[in-house]
């Protein structure tokens, strides 16, 4: 266990140093197959996703996803170290990813590497590290899921503080256009599409869906941007405005979408529908296994690979998401010292 560690670590300061914003991420996924590869495990590449399944592969038994990613975010202007200089300092390993989520690749990679030989395994085990997952690209986990079998559930490594974020919100960004008919504002001419986008604005502020979540309470809906008209005498013949949509687990992403349009006037356009709500059940083995070891649950306000999985998923992972974004981010040695086994004893009780 003690060498699985130290390997994590080394790997979590080489993907450090390796510049992988979302869609360059071709150097870091290179550093993830030599290290699989290194010790003797066959893997799969496509485009920057890397994936590899357990030496005694049975296709008559379930499979479990471990999945993270690795790229990152540009850094904020707010940072005062090298974003690409991996340092320890006071038990803290600083560097751009460190936390979100190089500490739970890293730790899900040695929690394989425990497993990948065993020939007892009531699961087939799969690890996943995966690309563009910061700006939910296509060509990440949604990209290769076909790939990897009929999949049980997944863990997916996002920092957690090891608790078991059982429910997650989804995300639809709408595109509204409100209708009106230019004029000239002096005269009684046209229908303001600003007056008409402000029905629609005030709905979208008040609306209470009629289920909630047990988890997350009501589906919250935030008018974001608005943009409308062409000079100070012209009544403006439409206007634009933008919506964040948070769902919960209570509706689907199109339900959502349905009423929506049962009770607006503009023309609505989501940018997508594929973050959906995702959840597990609280009574899931997988689950209740971390509760016996005195792990907590919650719902997690952010939005991960999970919205793009159509299985049960728990988001656990070493690291905090408060780091995540932040200027001269870290993750404690630690949280990866006691994570790696932590996600042991957890699946110990299942595989």
């Amino acid at each position: 266990m003690e060498k699985i560690i130290e390997g994590s670590i080394s790997l979590l300061m080489d993907l450090i140093r390796t510049q992988s914003f979302s869609k360059e991420e071709n150097q870091t996924a290179e550093i993830i197959n030599d290290y699989l590869k290194n010790f003797g495990i066959e893997t799969h590449r496509d485009l920057n996703n890397v994936w590899a399944f357990n030496k005694h592969y049975d296709a008559s038994k379930p499979t479990i996803l471990l999945n993270s990613h690795h790229d990152t975010v540009h850094p904020n202007k707010d940072y005062t170290r090298d974003p690409f200089l991996p340092e320890i300092i006071d038990g803290k390993l600083f560097g751009l990813g460190s936390n979100d989520a190089g500490g739970c690749l890293v730790s899900l990679i040695g929690t394989f590497l425990h497993y990948y030989d065993r020939t007892d395994l009531k699961y087939n085990l799969v690890i996943a590290a995966t690309a563009e997952e910061e700006i939910s690209g296509l060509h990440g986990l949604e990209w290769i899921v076909p790939k990897l079998g009929n999949l049980e559930f997944a863990i997916v490594g996002e920092p957690t503080q090891m608790h078991l974020a059982i429910a997650e919100k989804g995300l639809m960004v709408l595109e509204c256009k409100a209708p009106g008919k230019s004029g000239h504002a002096a005269r009684e001419e046209g229908e303001n599409a600003i007056y008409n986008a402000i029905e629609d604005i005030l709905w979208f502020k008040s609306y209470k869906f009629p289920k909630e979540s047990e988890m997350f309470g009501p589906i919250k809906m935030s008018v974001t941007m608005i943009n409308a008209g062409t000079q100070h005498n012209v009544v403006p013949s439409s206007c634009d405005f933008v919506v964040d949509v948070r769902i919960t687990d209570a509706y689907t992403n199109e339900e959502v979408l349905d009423i929506i349009h049962q009770h607006t006037i503009s023309e609505i356009h989501p940018r997508s529908t594929r973050l959906k709500p995702s959840s597990i059940d609280k009574n899931h083995p997988i689950v209740q296994a971390g509760i016996a070891l005195g792990r907590k649950t919650y719902g997690s306000p952010t939005t991960s690979d999970q919205a793009l999985l159509s299985i049960p998923s728990l988001k656990l992972g070493p690291g905090d998401s408060a780091r995540s974004h932040t200027a001269d981010e870290f993750i404690y040695v630690n949280e990866i010292v006691e994570g790696i086994p932590l996600y042991i004893k957890i699946l110990d009780q299942i595989v």
